[in-house]
């Protein structure tokens, strides 16, 4: 195995929804416990972030509703789609984060999902809810945003 296998990086999926709907204060990188149908399933891109979120129970990450769906040829083997799944972390890490959460209220997020050489990762961010006028100007922003763009394209010099 090369040195470079490592820093291998494709990502699979970005949970837009999180961007929009949170401010994100950091992100740590976990990693994931699956079993060997869901790793398939993934590489082939068959999961969704909808209303997925992580919490912590007994000093250990867990992620929930996050959906993987069933691999096609994983017959009798196949796995739950909806089952909780375990995210490793190291144990100061979720430390600091359980404080963070409970302190001021935000929450732990799944931004991302990714290859990292031939393991699977997540990117977990802890965020603070935005209000509905933050998303607003969002949505101004990028119309306003897109329209400059238009503009510029279908200026004849």
């Amino acid at each position: 195995m090369a040195k470079n296998d490592k820093n291998n990086y494709k990502l699979l999926q970005k949970n837009k929804k999180a961007f929009f709907n949170y401010e994100m204060v950091e992100t740590i990188e976990c990693g994931m416990s699956l079993v060997g149908t869901e790793v398939k399933s993934i590489r082939e891109g068959r999961f969704s972030f909808t209303d997925s979120y992580v919490v912590i129970e007994d000093g250990q990450l867990m992620l929930l509703q996050f959906t993987i769906q069933p691999y096609k040829q994983g017959s009798i083997f196949n796995h739950d789609p909806g089952r909780k799944r375990h995210l490793l972390a190291h144990k100061q890490e979720i430390k600091r984060l359980n404080r963070k959460v409970n302190e001021k209220g935000l929450t732990l997020v799944p931004t991302k999902v990714y290859l990292k050489g031939n393991l699977v990762k997540m990117e977990v961010g802890l965020a603070r809810g935005k209000a509905l006028y933050d998303k607003k100007n969002v949505i101004k922003e990028r119309d306003l945003h897109r329209e400059a763009k238009r503009e510029i394209k279908n200026l004849k010099y």
